[in-house]
């Protein structure tokens, strides 16, 4: 995510760092290539110049060059005026209404019936909402089959009116029936166009006319860069709509867009969504953001994520198992689906402080886990809670199970076992006092 942005900050900021002397002329300088940055990343020429220019204008006034650490400094000036940018603080929908009625908008192709059913996935876990969604778009019957394929998925109802072409009719219909259903949320999909024309805003603008809804949401593929700004103005001039959805932001190594629509639009960026999994959608905070942008990594988001997948009951049952030793590889089979349900392997690399920079030319992919997975289920039931019975011929029954190498399935016993010996010591008097240990030097917030 962002990644040619990210490196060529870090390359800007880095004119700082290191000099035997800093002066009004360094500053500048960082200024400059931190413009080139952004107009690179598809940031239009005016938003990047006024960004630069408070950036510099807070420089020179909080004494960068007298600070003892003026790289640090600009840092933290480019990070707040990044965060800034892209609208400062979060803003979460409206869910006011009973029922609320949220209209889904944009171009064909930006993902709006993956966010559609995305959303309405987020609002039933972890909102605790009734929602259904309603099929809009009267045009592309494949979107009809996928919304409702969505909604099997997640367990979220759909309305559908195959036959029906009127986009305003079927939204009043769904309407009834969302409310005869007590659905307290009312997801309204509606059609794309491959560009903005005319009917397609006079269709919408009278779907948006007759359901009036409490949000209406524009989706827009980040990765189309300034297309989207220009995308994002029209339809908000027709609609006047409540915040901007940024999809396939698991794509763009630019950024353009999350830092420019804000100041066009006037419109906070509510949600980002990367992949194609339903759990794949997170609040948009700016100042998260900013942290990613700078390569500071976006520690809080990750403990979120993984809190969403914590069940404390199976902790303690997991605890319990390695203070016996007898952790086994159906435990660690249940761990890596753990891991895969917090989302994209790559953005969850990108959370942590540094990784990105790390492994920005290692492809990190959901297949991480594949070869793993395959070989412990060649594994009979009574290997998986016995690693020590796997012998030379059972290795090679199960290579040859799971498509993968005797090597391979030597690496993971390994591994496996020495991960054992790590647990072990973590639950000894030894491990635990090292612990505390850790805890007391690490460094205070």
């Amino acid at each position: 995510m962002f990644q040619s942005l990210q490196d060529k900050l870090d390359k800007a900021l880095h004119t700082l760092k290191g000099k035997g002397q800093i002066t009004e002329i360094n500053v500048a300088e960082t200024i400059k290539e931190v413009r080139r940055a952004l107009v690179d990343a598809d940031v239009s020429y005016k938003v990047a110049k006024d960004f630069t220019d408070k950036v510099k204008e807070k420089a020179l006034g909080q004494n960068v060059i007298t600070s003892l650490n003026p790289n640090q400094l600009m840092v933290k000036i480019v990070h707040d005026e990044l965060a800034e940018l892209m609208g400062g603080d979060s803003e979460e929908l409206n869910l006011s209404g009973n029922p609320t009625i949220i209209l889904i908008a944009g171009l064909q192709g930006s993902g709006k019936t993956t966010f559609s059913g995305k959303l309405a996935n987020y609002l039933k876990t972890k909102k605790g909402k009734n929602p259904l969604l309603v099929a809009g778009d009267v045009y592309r019957p494949a979107a009809i089959e996928q919304l409702k394929v969505l909604g099997e998925q997640i367990g979220v109802p759909v309305y559908a009116e195959t036959e029906n072409k009127n986009p305003v009719q079927i939204a009043q219909n769904a309407l009834q029936k969302g409310k005869e259903g007590n659905h307290n949320v009312i997801i309204i999909d509606t059609a794309g166009r491959l560009a903005i024309d005319e009917a397609m805003m006079n269709e919408i603008r009278q779907v948006h006319q007759t359901v009036k809804p409490h949000e209406t949401l524009f989706v827009v593929d980040s990765m189309t860069g300034q297309d989207a700004v220009n995308t994002a103005k029209a339809f908000n001039d027709v609609l006047d709509y409540n915040g901007v959805i940024l999809t396939k932001l698991d794509g763009d190594t630019r950024g353009g867009a999350a830092l420019t629509i804000r100041t066009v639009v006037d419109k906070p960026i509510k949600f980002i969504s990367t992949g194609e999994k339903m759990e794949a959608l997170d609040i948009f905070y700016p100042s998260r953001m900013a942290d990613r942008i700078l390569g500071m990594g976006d520690v809080v988001s990750l403990v979120e994520r993984a809190q969403e997948q914590f069940d404390e009951e199976e902790a303690k049952r997991l605890q319990k198992k390695i203070a016996k030793n007898t952790f086994d590889f159906d435990d660690f089979l249940k761990q890596i689906q753990q891991i895969k349900r917090m989302g994209n392997m790559k953005d969850l690399m990108g959370m942590i402080p540094g990784a990105g920079k790390a492994l920005k030319d290692i492809e990190i992919d959901d297949n991480a886990f594949k070869g793993v997975e395959a070989i412990i289920h060649s594994m009979t039931p009574k290997e998986r809670q016995n690693p020590q019975l796997i012998d030379a011929s059972r290795k090679k029954r199960i290579a040859s199970g799971s498509g993968t190498s005797v090597q391979e399935v030597n690496q993971l016993l390994k591994q496996f076992s020495e991960m054992g010996k790590m647990m072990k010591f973590m639950q000894s008097p030894g491990g635990r006092q090292m612990m505390q240990a850790m805890g007391k030097n690490a460094p205070k917030a």
